[in-house]
């Protein structure tokens, strides 16, 4: 097994105990959750920095204008397919909103607009910098095959969906497959959307958690 291989799969691994932590049963708001989920943001990006040997790449921006109002379009374009999704599993699954309450039911612990600025800033940037900035890129660059991007970028979404597992809620590991689709296949069609993408992650956090709740 190759060096970035083994990063890879280490940075994955400590992803899936975070997730853990976070989100399961056993575990959950062991301490405040928005103080663990902020901590597990800088972990998971610095490893990804670390491991990643040209990282003075991912900080190359351009055509930032266009960077910017594409990932403002595109996070209230994730809203609004959020909107619709939630109105469409409310009406197929009795469970659907039960579970979704159950999402926002974590909104406790800090003040509302310090989990905004937590989302907008730290949370939401840092999960985009790991997902796609290292580890989609990563598989993109390690696995064989005749076309390891398209399968880089199917597994990174199910990997993401998957860390969230351990909540038992369908709602959420469902939003997050989805979520995780639509930002690795515009970073499969083009890498150099990843300012854009980040961008596009952290507002549609602060609006679906803060600002427009579904």
């Amino acid at each position: 097994m190759t060096r970035d291989r083994r990063n890879l799969l280490l940075a994955v691994a400590t992803a899936a105990l975070l997730w853990f932590y976070m989100f399961s049963p056993w575990t959950q708001g062991r301490p405040n959750f928005w103080i663990v989920m902020s901590c597990s943001a800088v972990i998971l990006t610095s490893l990804g920095l670390a491991f990643t040997p040209d990282r003075q790449e991912l900080s190359r921006i351009e055509r930032p204008m266009l960077q910017i109002l594409g990932g403002i379009a595109l996070a209230f374009f994730l809203w609004g397919i959020f909107w619709i999704g939630d109105k469409a599993s409310s009406w197929i699954f009795d469970f659907a909103r039960t579970e979704v309450d159950a999402v926002y039911s974590m909104k406790h612990g800090l003040p509302t607009w310090t989990i905004g600025l937590l989302l907008l800033f730290l949370i939401g940037p840092a999960e985009e910098l790991f997902w796609r900035g290292y580890v989609q890129r990563t598989l993109s660059r390690t696995l064989g095959g005749r076309h390891p991007e398209d399968f880089a970028f199917l597994l990174t979404a199910v990997v993401y969906a998957l860390v969230h597992i351990w909540s038992f809620n369908f709602m959420l590991v469902m939003a997050a497959l989805v979520a995780g689709l639509v930002w690795g296949f515009i970073y499969r069609l083009c890498p150099k959307a990843l300012p854009a993408l980040i961008i596009s992650h952290a507002l549609w956090d602060v609006l679906v958690f803060v600002i427009l709740p579904i």
